[in-house]
């Protein structure tokens, strides 16, 4: 969902700004595990290099420069993905346009557990990191047209819709 362009470093929020231990006790209530590496290495596992968050197995893989919208979209798909698919993860998290939807949503709604850092926030790095939605705007995309990505987090057990907060379980 992004267009490959990077935007100046500071224009969105990176993960030192919450801290990555902050990042790991949110990830950890799903089941997935934070390494930070220096700021002088690749990261590995990463999809689209840079600072980009990478993935393999039930590990996300950040530095202190990646961006917090893909270190959460990352577990997103972590969290969104079969176990079956999540057993062989390395890299690439794969995925039907519909968790990919769902990915984005829930990458949102994970910031209610996160002080400091609000939906609005989080959608405002989005669209500064060139993540697109027809109506826009990330936050215009989740306030009136993300029916689908509810839906689906919350058919997986996800979100717990009677709440609107996301469900610390995964799927299985």
């Amino acid at each position: 969902m992004t267009d490959g362009a990077t935007p100046e470093p500071d224009a969105v929020t990176a993960v030192s700004a919450i801290g990555v231990d902050r990042l790991r006790a949110l990830l950890a209530d799903f089941s997935l595990k934070v390494d930070e590496i220096g700021l002088d290495e690749a990261i590995p596992g990463s999809f689209w290099g840079d600072a980009e968050a990478g993935l393999k197995g039930d590990t996300l893989i950040v530095r202190a420069d990646t961006p917090l919208h893909s270190a959460l979209h990352e577990a997103g798909h972590y969290v969104c993905m079969s176990a079956k698919r999540r057993a062989v993860l390395d890299t690439d998290a794969g995925g039907t346009y519909a968790e990919e939807n769902a990915v984005c949503y829930w990458q949102i709604m994970a910031c209610d557990r996160l002080e400091g850092i609000s939906r609005g926030d989080m959608c405002m790095d989005m669209d500064a990191w060139g993540y697109t939605f027809r109506l826009g705007s990330a936050a215009a995309w989740f306030a009136n047209d993300a029916e689908d990505a509810h839906a689906f987090l919350t058919r997986h057990d996800l979100l717990d819709a009677s709440s609107d907060r996301l469900n610390s379980a995964i799927r299985r």
